[in-house]
């Protein structure tokens, strides 16, 4: 499967995803010793396993939701490595509410081939789209 089509599937799967479904999602991701997921629930995690297991929490965090636009504001492609920088905007109910929440996700997003298609072998998403204060990464 070309590039282009495996990012359409992941587009769609994220819709999923925002209503609890991890299962497309999943399918994208390498199933290899070295992927890994770093969301914004948890610590990193590296391994099929882990990341699997990462997928089905984050996802179980969702419901009526959907991914109402994703803005790719740089990609870097050669025909081993592929790497995307994108603004996901999102709909969902978050973690048992009642009210759908809007919100924005930066993703990071690492794909190389595997077979005959393409898998993600990296994905990192957390909240800051905007500029943080200086002090932002201090524990306080």
């Amino acid at each position: 499967m070309q590039l282009d089509e495996v990012i359409a599937r992941f587009h769609q799967a994220v819709n999923a995803f925002a209503k609890g479904d991890p299962e497309p999602a999943k399918d994208i991701f390498s199933h290899s010793m070295d992927v890994s997921l770093a969301n914004p629930w948890g610590p990193p995690a590296v391994g099929w396993e882990r990341v699997s297991e990462a997928l089905d929490s984050a996802a179980a965090r969702f419901q009526d939701g959907r991914v109402t636009a994703i803005e790719t504001l740089t990609k870097h492609v050669t025909s081993n490595l592929a790497c995307f920088l994108d603004i996901e905007h999102w709909q969902a109910k978050v973690g048992g509410g009642d009210q759908i929440s809007v919100f924005d996700l930066r993703v990071t997003s690492v794909y190389r081939p595997e077979g005959d298609t393409w898998a993600l072998v990296h994905r990192h998403a957390d909240p800051i789209t905007t500029p943080q204060a200086p002090d932002a990464v201090l524990r306080k």
